[in-house]
């Protein structure tokens, strides 16, 4: 069963299918084909899938960040992070790297964080004289930061899937962000050095007091939503709307950059990714139960225990899995569909599943950043107007750099988990 459903969705796919459709369609050769259960099941499972309450929380967020980028919000962040780097060699790169993890705080998508930063900061990069195509790789790199800090989307989706706490996933998620962050950081500044780009005058910098008062209001938004979160003053899911009404309230009411017409707007936005988002993950709902009523997670648990012997072997092997993985497929689809696969084999190793979360989220997540798939990366070129490839000569570097924080994370718990423990 399992060869000819993924064959056939893999097929699907290659031909131009969307992926929710090709994977629903291969749930449905399953079930017509290799089982004895109605196909009343599917629309049935397909509800199941979406039937969860913390779901709830991935249109708010999307919401959340689309009301930033319209709002002003992100654009007083890159502001501020500008002002305190400005002067560095290399200050303008710094700024999209620490802009995309604030703004990544709160909107807990890449693709959002890519559009709404870099469309600011792309333009800003090339002005300085860095070329466009390594400016659009930057800024698609760093935007995959908002997978990683909390509160992710994707974290939200294998926290239901995997039925690991979803608060503990995002309390993990911090200490990844910031290797990435720092190693991009450093990345960014040896290399304006090397090139020579953006020699800065210290009298250059930008006031900061007048930039950080502008922004205090945008500020305070991760602070609420992360706060409330961690203090217990409301769950993931309730912080999606205080994330909403906060940011409603401030693009609205404060900066006063949105009226009705752009709030229709932006909603309308909103709904159609988070149909998206949510289409996906019922059709790999759909998929996952077929692939469990026919016991293939046990199956793949027994091989994976018979061939891999040692925790760091398994490791080994489902990075080298995953991150093929996330290269064809969407990351949301392949948590749904993979989380309650491997996560109890996990477990079995002594792994701890918090930790393998974060470690099948980050690997995933790199399908964001590498072609075919790719999304960041071509919501990058919409908005540098550039072909996809112009990017990937920049692209390489930072994507060995990425995959080496990868492998420090896996092999280093203790990023992930020092917050909890």
């Amino acid at each position: 069963m399992l060869p000819v459903m993924i064959s056939s969705m893999t097929v699907l796919m290659l031909i131009g299918i969307p992926v929710a459709i090709a994977i629903g369609l291969a749930s449905l050769i399953g079930i017509g084909g290799f089982t004895s259960l109605p196909l009343v099941l599917f629309p049935q499972q397909a509800f199941v899938a979406l039937d969860k309450f913390p779901l709830a929380a991935i249109p708010f967020f999307i919401l959340a960040g689309n009301l930033m980028a319209a709002g002003g919000i992100s654009r007083r962040l890159v502001e501020l992070v500008e002002s305190c780097v400005h002067s560095i060699r290399g200050g303008i790169l710094l700024t999209c790297v620490f802009t995309a993890m604030i703004f990544g705080a709160v909107s807990g998508s890449s693709v959002a964080t890519t559009l709404a930063i870099g469309s600011v900061l792309i333009p800003a990069m090339v002005r300085r004289g860095y070329p466009v195509g390594f400016a659009a790789a930057l800024q698609a790199t760093a935007a995959e930061l908002s997978v990683l800090i909390p509160p992710s989307i994707p974290m939200i989706v294998y926290g239901l899937s995997a039925n690991v706490s979803v608060g503990d996933l995002f309390i993990a998620g911090v200490g990844p962000a910031v290797l990435v962050a720092v190693a991009l950081g450093a990345f960014v500044l040896i290399y304006s050095r090397i090139k020579g780009f953006e020699e800065v005058r210290s009298e250059e910098r930008p006031p900061l007091w007048p930039a950080l008062k502008a922004s205090s209001f945008a500020l305070l938004m991760p602070v609420i939503v992360l706060g409330g979160i961690y203090g217990g003053v409301f769950t993931p899911t309730e912080a999606s709307v205080v994330a909403v009404g906060y940011s409603l309230v401030v693009s609205v009411l404060i900066y006063r950059e949105i009226d009705a017409r752009a709030l229709l707007e932006v909603i309308k936005r909103s709904a159609i990714s988070s149909a998206v988002v949510m289409f996906i993950v019922s059709m790999a709902g759909v998929f996952s139960f077929v692939l469990t009523r026919a016991g293939v997670p046990a199956m793949i648990g027994a091989w994976l225990v018979e061939t891999f012997t040692s925790p760091v072997s398994f490791l080994l092997a489902v990075n080298v899995f995953l991150f093929f993985m996330g290269m064809f497929v969407e990351t949301s689809a392949s948590i749904v569909v993979l989380g309650p696969l491997l996560a109890p084999v996990a477990t079995q190793y002594g792994i701890d599943p918090t930790h393998f979360g974060i470690i099948m989220i980050f690997n995933l997540a790199m399908g964001m950043i590498t072609p075919p798939l790719g999304v960041n990366l071509f919501a990058a070129c919409a908005v540098a107007n550039i072909g996809i490839e112009k990017m990937i000569p920049y692209l390489v570097p930072l994507v060995c750099l990425i995959l080496a924080c990868l492998a420090t994370v896996t092999f280093v718990p203790a990023i992930s988990l020092f917050l909890i423990q």
